[in-house]
């Protein structure tokens, strides 16, 4: 076993597949099978489960992956030491949805490449269920996930709260008219989207079972549908005061329990932060609140 053989058992628990793999690690599949082959032979027992459609980590897998993350870890320290450098330099995956990414991701790009120039930063957006599935499986180091959050395997910070408010097409004056509309229509992403799912428990919340819901897959492509008096959806109040004030869309307030978002920043509790994800979590005060939390205590409406 060597460092190298490491590099490939990671890689292919990343992409849940050797073919991918193998892309990453600039070489051929049948070396990838070959290395694994070879370190499940060293070890006594399987690394992966290939019976599935993707490849996944065994519970000895998971194990070994803790323990190369820690010399991964400690061979990153090495190098700067013997080195004698002080600049971080490598990468980092940061995973978060889509309404983060077009509101925070470009200052969060310029404040991590204006306080650690040499690390690289790989944004990713997806749905809130996917971001935990891939930080739990070492696909992202961390992901911005809103609360609250309760898997065993993953700590959380607290980063931000902020308000989700009913976006409504301008000639619509308040909740009460909106509710009236027959039929009533909604705008809304696909299913495992937390602001669907709030639209949908506030739906029925006020006795509604039956409306018409058009699916979109984009942000801009919600708000056109809300401007052409189509439906309404729900959102961040930031989003439409940031990117779309001029548009002929009108905001109405929630209920806090309803309005209330907490997001946090999660990543594996049993894996040593890496000096790029520590850099990453610098970013982040470390005020009274935003400290290493207990999910029981966070928002339990959001």
């Amino acid at each position: 076993m060597n460092t190298n053989d490491l590099n490939l058992f990671e890689a292919v628990a990343q992409h849940g597949s050797f073919t991918k793999a193998a892309e990453e690690m600039f070489t051929v599949q049948s070396n990838v099978t070959a290395r694994i082959k070879s370190l499940e032979e060293e070890f006594g027992t399987l690394l992966f489960d290939r019976s599935s459609r993707k490849v996944r980590l065994t519970p000895a897998g998971e194990t070994l992956m803790v323990y190369s993350k820690k010399l991964n870890q400690l061979i990153d320290e090495a190098k700067r030491s013997v080195g004698n450098t002080e600049e971080l330099k490598g990468q980092v995956k940061i995973g978060a949805l889509e309404t983060m990414m077009a509101t925070k991701g470009p200052e969060l790009v310029n404040r991590l490449a204006s306080k650690f120039p040499f690390i690289d930063l790989e944004f990713t957006s997806a749905m809130p269920r996917s971001l935990i599935s891939d930080v739990v499986n070492y696909r992202l180091d961390a992901a911005f996930v809103p609360a609250p959050l309760n898997v065993p395997e993953l700590d959380q910070i607290w980063i931000s709260d902020e308000e989700v408010v009913a976006v409504v097409p301008e000639d619509c004056k308040n909740i009460a008219e909106l509710l009236k509309r027959n039929p009533l229509k909604a705008i809304v992403f696909d299913q495992g989207c937390v602001f669907r799912a709030r639209l949908e428990s506030w739906l029925v919340s006020k006795g509604v079972s039956q409306y018409h819901k058009t699916v979109m897959n984009s942000i801009e492509g919600v708000v056109n549908f809300i401007e052409s008096g189509i439906g309404f959806s729900f959102l961040p109040k930031e989003i439409i005061s940031t990117f779309y004030g001029n548009r002929k869309v009108r905001t109405l307030s929630l209920p806090r329990e309803l309005a209330l978002m907490t997001t946090v920043l999660t990543f594996r509790r049993d894996v040593p932060l890496s000096p790029t994800l520590k850099a990453f979590i610098s970013l982040y005060d470390r005020t009274e609140k935003n400290r290493f939390l207990d999910p029981n205590k966070l928002n339990k409406s959001s």
